[in-house]
């Protein structure tokens, strides 16, 4: 499913910003927003080389999909901001 981005924007980010999880150098700093067309953006550490080989057999990624790593304390810092539904 290739997606239209083109009108996409953020609208709000999803947990604790970077500063407050103590990310001051600009490194390293992965975080979650939720988009106007209600979707989500991840902003990680690409591994798409490193982690393919590693899939599930039932997983697929199609070619303009990465694999993306975040903290664990950044998703569990934006748990509360998840939607249920």
């Amino acid at each position: 499913m290739s997606e239209d981005l083109s009108t996409a924007r953020i609208t709000r980010r999803l947990g604790t910003a970077p500063q407050l999880r103590e990310c001051t150098n600009g490194e390293t700093c992965p975080d979650l927003f939720e988009l106007s067309d209600g979707s989500f953006a991840v902003m990680g550490t690409e591994a798409t080389a490193v982690l393919e080989p590693s899939l599930p057999s039932d997983a697929g990624r199609a070619d303009y999909e990465r694999i993306v790593i975040i903290s664990r304390e950044t998703l569990i810092r934006a748990k509360r901001d998840i939607p249920d539904a």
